[in-house]
């Protein structure tokens, strides 16, 4: 008998791809489509119906994977998490947006949407394995990068568990971007060129200020030259801006080149630096919560990325007795941002992640965000 692969349908190239490929290599396919936004049935800071006047694009993208999986002739099935992704992502990316840090909810859409209750309703419909379009691979229950490293999505898959890797299927992995249009072009797949998604996961790109004014309420604020403690501009609300930030700051005569380099909660002031030497945003140091291991290994000694498409950098990492990990990097790092995710690697292995809790330089933590 052949085994039944679920395939999460985005209404992208790449997932409509790796059904493709799927269907070659002898398996039963079947696709869904996971509707997990819903821009009309969420409240703003006021709890009045959300002031969104944009479509959700979530839509459009339902009917891309339709008439792809029309074409591959496949079923798709259709499931709504718009609960499950409120609860346990979106509350999240807000709750930290309050706290004045920047988080990155990708990977715990992954943890708890696409790697947990899509799998479960997978399970369902009778699945043998459940496969997405990612850029990643695995072997035996452990996460490698994937073969394009521009494309390469290990990144934000390192919060979920081996157990969630076991009957995952990755198709896209061994393939650089590049190969993945050709094959779709070549099968007058219709989503061949369709643009990739950005934004936040499931929400889509948007205007983030006015996206954030239907949950959060704006509370402007003083901006402080860091180096004069002068007051050189007013700010939208702290949820607004990210460490090391360049552009749309908001103060307006300055032609020198200024960055974002710190914030506090309790003052409600924004911090800006000027010149292009970037010296207040280096750290050598930094405490990670949130501990995610998927391998079995525990390295003192690896690589890490504190960001999408950053570099690998050289870290040693102490393991401290509250379950925290601080994380040394004798080549200091520019801009490690409080609510990012730090993701370790040994080669091409990804082993887990943690979640930037504070930063320091020479032993005193930095003030990217004070209380």
């Amino acid at each position: 008998m052949k085994k039944k692969v679920i395939v999460g349908m985005s209404g992208g190239v790449d997932s409509a791809v790796s059904a493709y490929l799927l269907i070659q290599e002898g398996y039963e396919v079947e696709g869904l489509f996971m509707r997990n936004w819903d821009a009309y049935a969420n409240h703003d800071f006021l709890g009045n119906p959300s002031i969104e006047n944009s479509i959700c694009p979530q839509e459009e993208d339902y009917n891309d994977a339709k008439k792809t999986c029309e074409m591959l002739n496949i079923p798709l099935h259709r499931v709504d998490f718009v609960k499950e992704y409120w609860d346990h992502v979106f509350t999240y990316f807000l709750e930290e947006l309050k706290k004045g840090r920047t988080p990155n909810p990708d990977l715990l859409c992954n943890k708890y949407i696409k790697f947990d209750v899509f799998k479960k309703e997978a399970i369902k419909l009778g699945a043998d394995y459940i496969a997405t379009g990612h850029y990643a691979r695995t072997k035996e229950n452990h996460l490698f990068r994937g073969i394009d490293q521009n494309k390469d999505q290990s990144y934000f898959l390192a919060q979920i568990s081996k157990e969630q890797l076991e009957n995952v299927l990755f198709p896209v992995g061994n393939l650089t971007k590049e190969e993945v249009r050709k094959i779709a072009e070549e099968q007058r797949i219709n989503v061949a060129k369709k643009k990739d998604s950005t934004g936040i996961c499931f929400i889509g790109e948007r205007n983030f200020q006015e996206f954030i004014r239907n949950y959060l309420k704006p509370n402007p604020g003083n901006i402080i030259d860091v180096e004069t403690n002068k007051i050189i501009g007013t700010h939208t609300g702290l949820m607004n801006y990210t460490i090391g930030q360049r552009r749309n700051v908001g103060i307006a005569g300055y032609e020198k080149r200024h960055y974002v380099c710190g914030k506090s909660v309790k003052k409600n002031e924004l911090y800006v630096a000027f010149g292009s030497d970037a010296k207040y945003l280096y750290s050598d140091s930094c405490y990670l919560e949130n501990i995610n291991f998927i391998s079995e290994k525990r390295p003192e000694h690896c690589t890490a990325k504190f960001r999408y498409r950053g570099e690998d950098y050289e870290v040693f990492l102490e393991y401290l007795k509250d379950g925290r990990i601080k994380v040394n990097y004798p080549e200091k790092v520019k801009a490690v941002t409080p609510g990012q995710f730090c993701v370790f690697y040994d080669q091409e292995e990804c082993l887990g992640s943690g979640t930037i809790e504070s930063v320091y330089k020479n032993n005193e933590k930095l003030w990217y965000l004070s209380d």
